[in-house]
């Protein structure tokens, strides 16, 4: 319940640009262009601003375009053939079919097949005619995107937010699999396992939301200010990832470790746990909006450590793996790889 009541904190100022947006489309259209039925100003709105796909600019284009090819062709076709069930299902084979010739993204292509859809079964005369509607679309779509520049979501919170649920899932993934080694729990190492299999959704969750941040500084004034923090959360999003993914990794090899006769030393889990200490601690320190020192300290500490020796195959490709998330989250911190790779114990320095 926790999860979900955030997740819908972030999309209230979404909700309020729709419903504001919707509104004041149809008074402009209704009382400054004289429109009688302006449907596609409220809709155009609600398409462009969404619930924060981070593409608002491109879904505009494609919204005015979409509807004017479809009530184009929606408009031509009814005028030779009229209204009716078989009629609308012609127009719309044929305007989705023109449209995914033009342009195979699915947001034209519903476009033009809704707007084809509106335009055969209105009745005539009862709507106004193809330019209006196109019209009336660029207007909703215009009002959308000042809707965004003047009602602004917090890009950061929604960096943030998304951010904090990757690190949160990189760090008890860690937890377990250190509690794993030191109980010789492979019960608890395949736990953690699959924990960590369920995070791509959250690393998708994290692209998504640094797209619609960026967007929402890009169109309002008033969030400019937030860029350089902003440009601190996306430095740390790919190495992130991809800490995530060699965590994942190293928690597989970890189970099958368990398993040998030379299971992983108990020092392994401390290193584990000190490295998801300095994930929350990343996480804290972005949230906070300074350098990230305090997480590159420890990450650096743990890079330094000596590697134990006359261990199984799986610890020492465990140990690799723990010494690859300590270069992607040094770089997560704003340390360059090669600066991050040279604070790395030497592989061939005795332990």
């Amino acid at each position: 319940m926790r999860n979900r009541l955030g997740t819908f904190g972030l999309i209230v100022p979404s909700i309020a640009q729709c419903a504001v947006g919707a509104a004041l489309a149809w008074v402009v259209a209704v009382h400054l262009l004289g429109h009688a039925r302006p449907l596609f100003a409220p809709i155009a709105v609600m398409i462009c601003v969404g619930v924060g796909l981070g593409q608002r600019l491109r879904r505009l284009v494609e919204l005015v375009v979409g509807v004017s090819l479809g009530v184009g062709i929606g408009d031509l076709l009814v005028s030779w053939i009229g209204s009716g069930p078989w009629q609308m299902a012609l127009v719309v084979a044929l305007a989705m079919g023109v449209a995914g010739l033009l342009n195979s993204g699915e947001l034209f292509i519903s476009q033009v097949g809704s707007s084809a859809v509106l335009v055969t079964m209105v009745v005539p005369g009862e709507d106004a005619g193809g330019l209006d509607r196109m019209i009336d679309a660029l207007t909703g779509g215009v009002i959308g995107v000042a809707a965004v520049a003047l009602l602004p979501a917090s890009p950061l919170t929604i960096a943030g937010k998304r951010l904090s649920g990757v690190l949160d899932a990189f760090s008890t993934v860690l937890e377990q699999a250190a509690e794993a080694i030191e109980k010789g729990d492979m019960d608890l190492a395949a736990e953690a396992l699959e924990r960590g299999r369920r995070t791509q959704t959250s690393v998708e969750e994290l692209a998504a939301a640094l797209a619609n941040s960026r967007e929402i500084i890009r169109i309002s004034p008033l969030r400019r200010h937030h860029r350089s923090r902003l440009a601190r959360y996306e430095t740390a999003a790919v190495p992130v990832d991809l800490a995530l993914r060699n965590a994942r990794v190293l928690v597989r090899r970890t189970l099958a470790a368990l398993g040998e006769s030379s299971p992983p030393p108990a020092a392994l889990a401390e290193s584990l746990r000190e490295v998801s200490e300095a994930a929350l601690l990343l996480q804290l320190e972005l949230a906070a909006g300074r350098e990230p020192m305090l997480a590159r300290q420890a990450l650096l500490a743990v890079a330094a450590r000596e590697r134990p020796k006359n261990l199984g195959f799986s610890a020492n490709v465990t140990i690799a793996q723990l010494r690859s998330i300590a270069v992607d989250l040094l770089q997560a911190t704003g340390m360059d790889h090669d600066t991050a790779s040279a604070a790395l114990t030497p592989l061939n320095e005795p332990a």
